[in-house]
């Protein structure tokens, strides 16, 4: 009996070295991931992928490109639909506790759509940015802009909430979102609105080279 004490005692060593080892790895995970620094995408319907199948939204796709790049960023979409900017101030606690390096802002549509007074959409606009300021976050601001048929006077007044905070901010800006889509077929959905798959793809190339002098690898 004596002669088996060690080599029993040997394989029980190794086999707990080998559970803790793993365990080791498990809890260490999310510490690794952690290491990533994070990309919000905040926004409305157009940052959610409405309409659109998962894994095919703006976010996803720069999800891609930015791996493909070597950039190791973890992107995580925060798109709501019908979010207006009343509804971004109210969640901006919800964005900044995420930690995040670097924000794409991209609302507006909706306060547009719903013929908000321009000045109420700066002013929320400008807290969310100023917000994000003073976190020490890094920000692109991505501009949209209106249908012919809300008038030039009211669109004009809308565009120019983006150009001139982007300005005030000094933030990375794309005045207009849907500028490299706008005559490129099938990439509106049938509602007139919102980017297909081919559109998603699309917009996060327009904003990558926006957005890439806020990286680092």
């Amino acid at each position: 009996m004596p002669r088996f004490t060690v080599p029993y005692t040997i394989h029980v060593d190794v086999r707990r070295t080998l559970i803790v080892s793993i365990w080791l790895l498990i809890l260490a995970g999310p510490l690794f991931a952690a290491d990533r620094p994070i990309l919000v995408c905040f926004g409305d319907s157009i940052t959610a992928g409405h309409g659109l199948p998962t894994g095919q939204s703006y976010p996803d796709f720069l999800q891609q490109k930015l791996d493909a790049a070597g950039y190791h960023y973890k992107v995580i979409n925060q798109g709501t639909s019908g979010a207006t900017t009343k509804d971004a101030l109210a969640n901006i606690r919800t964005i900044l506790s995420l930690r995040p390096q670097i924000v794409i802002v991209e609302f507006g549509g909706n306060d547009g759509l719903r013929g908000l007074p321009p000045n109420v959409t700066r002013h929320n606009l400008d807290q969310v940015l100023t917000a994000l300021e003073t976190a020490h976050i890094k920000i692109l601001l991505a501009g949209i802009t209106l249908p012919p048929d809300y008038g030039a006077d009211y669109i004009q007044s809308f565009d120019q909430i983006f150009t001139s905070l982007a300005a005030q901010h000094h933030t990375a800006f794309v005045p207009m979102l849907y500028k490299d889509l706008v005559h490129v077929p099938g990439t509106i959905q049938d509602d007139g609105i919102h980017p297909t798959a081919k559109g998603s793809a699309i917009i996060a190339d327009t904003l990558f080279p926006v957005l890439k002098p806020l990286l680092h690898k």
